[in-house]
């Protein structure tokens, strides 16, 4: 008997758990997903086709796209890999890339090939397909013509389709959920030029919410003169945004998620007998030069354990130390004794 689907309101709860922000995104991403199971449970009982709405993430570098993916995956107790649209792009042989990508989801289903149809794909850098104008650069051409290539090779697996692998198994794509993401440097401006509604303004909040939601939203058309192919653009129907992430995000980065680094961190010393103490300042310290290196979250787990490295060289080889406190990012820790504890 199969796990039911949890509901959109369940799917953002686990999600707030171990994914901080972006909640617009998270909501959107929860509907399309129970949607997409449900379609499934449908056409099963129904015995019916139906039409798969795969899903685009837009967003900065390290704002969570793979982290949402991933976590989804977890959830829905789905089998989940990801791709590099850049890698596909650089390789000679495109179709056997594709299929070794397929072929890792089934190995995540333990061989299931059930199980890998019902599974998530994520394919990051999608943006680095984009094809190019007439008028570009001479040496950009050739980029483009593989971005496009990839485009298409995608494409049939994308919208569904029986692929035979080279092992002589079939693997229906036609309910695995494709997740897209990339940064898509340039596309605000596109969509400055393209979004504009002459709707008169009005005060009543909810209104204005309305109009904002519709301005933000990326269409068709914004993806096209990216430089995404139609038919491609036309295999992602939902288009999801993510935010930048602020200095306070990444501070509670460091902190809320059950498997934040600070929590892995404070459990490994406690297991050595020790206690982790930061203070507030020490997380903003470390946020602010997060902020400066431009990537995201993804600078957070370096700074932070290049932080820590001293006390975990130190700490297993002297069992005196009952506590380790950090007061500043730029300064030593503490070292506080007590009673000898047991090894």
């Amino acid at each position: 008997m199969s796990t039911p689907t949890p509901t959109p309101s369940q799917i953002v709860k686990f999600l707030d758990q171990h994914v901080v922000g972006q909640d617009e995104a998270k909501r959107q991403i929860a509907v399309a997903v129970y949607t997409h199971y449900k379609k499934i449970a449908l056409a099963r009982a129904d015995r019916v086709d139906i039409v798969k709405s795969n899903i685009l993430l837009v967003g900065p570098t390290g704002t969570g796209k793979t982290l949402l993916c991933e976590t989804l995956s977890r959830v829905l107790e789905v089998p989940f890999v990801t791709g590099n649209a850049t890698s596909l792009a650089q390789s000679e042989y495109v179709n056997e890339e594709i299929e070794a990508i397929l072929l890792r989801l089934i190995d995540k289903a333990d061989g299931d090939i059930a199980r890998a149809e019902r599974g998530i794909v994520f394919i990051d850098e999608i943006d680095k397909l984009k094809t190019l104008g007439a008028q570009a650069p001479q040496g950009d051409h050739g980029r483009s013509a593989a971005g496009e290539s990839v485009q298409h090779a995608l494409l049939k697996i994308m919208e569904g389709a029986p692929v035979k692998l080279k092992d002589g198994r079939h693997l229906d794509t036609s309910h695995i959920l494709f997740i897209c993401g990339g940064a898509f440097v340039g596309l605000n401006e596109i969509l400055a030029q393209t979004h504009t509604f002459g709707f008169i303004s009005t005060s009543e909040d909810d209104n204005q919410k309305v109009l904002d939601r519709l301005n933000a939203r990326v269409k068709p058309t914004d993806l096209f003169a990216f430089g995404l192919i139609p038919e491609f653009a036309g295999r992602l129907p939902i288009v999801s945004r993510l935010q930048p992430l602020t200095r306070d995000m990444l501070v509670r980065i460091m902190t809320e998620p059950k498997n934040s680094i600070f929590n892995q961190f404070r459990a490994i010393l406690k297991n050595e007998g020790a206690e982790l103490k930061i203070e507030p300042a020490v997380f903003e310290q470390i946020a602010d030069l997060a902020m400066e290196y431009k990537v995201g979250a993804r600078s957070l787990r370096g700074i932070f354990e290049e932080m820590l490295t001293p006390a975990m060289y130190l700490v297993p080889d002297h069992p005196e130390v009952r506590q380790v406190v950090f007061s500043s990012l730029f300064e030593n820790a503490r070292y506080i004794g007590g009673a000898k504890r047991d090894q």
